[in-house]
C-alpha cells in the first residue's frame, strides 16, 4: 500500500496544500488543493473519494477534478462520506449554481456517482482495500478513516478535537503502521480550537494516552505559519510519543 500526501497543511501559501491523500492511486481521502499538484493522467485514475467533512478545505479541488478528466474517462468516480457530507456537497457545490452538477452530466454517463452514504463504524472494501470509518468530534459532522490492505494499515483523523471513538477504534486493530492526526491551533488559541473542533497539543495529549499502540504518530492540518510552535507544544506535552511533522509531498511505502 502507498501513501502520498498531496497536502496536509491547514491553509494555503507558498508551497502549502490543503488536505489530501491519495492511496494506491485510485483512492483519494479529501479532495483538497494539494490535487491539483498531480499530472492528468494521475487524475484520471482516481476512481473513489473518501470525505472526512464538508469543508472548504477538503473539498475544494472535487469539482475542478471532474471538469478537468470528465471527457478521459471511462468509469464513475464513486463519491463517499457521511449523509450531512454528500448532502452539503450536492446542495451547496455541484448544484449547477457554483459549478456544474457532474452527477448529471454527461447525461449518458455521468461521471461523479454517491455511493450509499456511510455508516459510522462501517467497514466497506473498495479494491484491494478495507476502509473503516471512525467517527470523530468536529464543528460539522466528520469522521477519520482507518485502511487497511490485510497486511498493512494506516489510519486519519481527519478534522476533530477531543473524542474517544478514533483512539478505541484504533486499539482494536491488530495491524496498524501509522496515525496521522490533526493538532490545527497552538495552546494560546485554545478557545477557538474548542469552538471550531479542533485539537491543540495539550488536548491531543489527554486523548493520545488512549492509544495502547506505540507507533509513529504524524502531526497534519498545522496553521500556516505556526508548524513550529505547534510541533514544539506537541513535544513538550508528549515527550514519550515519537510525533513527526506531516509535510506536503510525504509518501509512504507501507510495506
Amino acid at each position: 500500500m502507498k501513501l502520498q500526501v498531496l497536502g496536509c497543511s491547514g491553509g494555503i501559501g507558498s508551497g502549502r496544500r490543503t488536505t489530501a491523500l491519495l492511496v494506491d492511486e485510485s483512492l483519494l481521502i479529501d479532495a483538497g488543493t494539494g490535487v491539483g499538484d498531480l499530472s492528468l493522467d494521475a487524475m484520471s485514475m482516481i476512481r473513489h473519494i473518501f470525505f472526512t467533512h464538508s469543508h472548504l478545505d477538503h473539498v475544494t479541488c472535487m469539482p475542478f477534478l471532474a471538469d478537468t478528466v470528465f471527457s478521459r474517462h471511462e468509469s464513475h468516480v464513486e463519491l463517499y462520506g457521511l449523509p450531512e457530507t454528500l448532502e452539503a456537497i450536492r446542495n451547496h457545490i455541484l448544484n449547477g449554481i457554483i459549478w456544474p452538477d457532474f452527477t448529471a452530466i454527461p447525461p449518458d454517463y455521468p461521471l461523479l456517482y454517491y455511493r450509499c452514504p456511510l455508516e459510522r463504524g462501517e467497514t466497506l472494501q473498495v479494491e484491494n482495500l478495507k476502509v473503516t470509518v471512525i467517527p470523530v468530534n468536529h464543528s460539522v459532522p466528520g469522521v477519520g478513516y482507518l485502511v487497511d490492505d490485510g497486511q498493512h494499515a494506516f489510519a486519519f483523523s481527519g478534522d476533530t478535537t477531543s473524542n474517544h471513538t478514533f483512539w478505541d477504534a484504533l486499539n482494536v486493530h491488530p495491524r496498524l503502521n501509522l496515525v496521522i492526526v490533526e493538532v490545527g491551533f497552538p495552546d494560546n488559541q485554545l478557545a477557538l480550537a474548542r469552538i471550531s473542533g479542533h485539537y491543540t497539543a495539550s488536548l491531543l495529549a489527554k486523548d493520545i494516552s488512549r492509544l495502547h499502540r506505540r507507533v509513529p504518530i504524524y502531526i497534519s492540518h498545522m496553521k500556516s505559519g505556526l508548524e513550529e510552535q505547534i510541533m514544539k507544544e506537541c513535544r513538550f506535552y508528549m515527550p514519550e510519543y515519537n510525533l513527526i511533522p506531516l509535510t506536503d509531498g510525504m509518501t509512504f511505502d507501507l510495506s
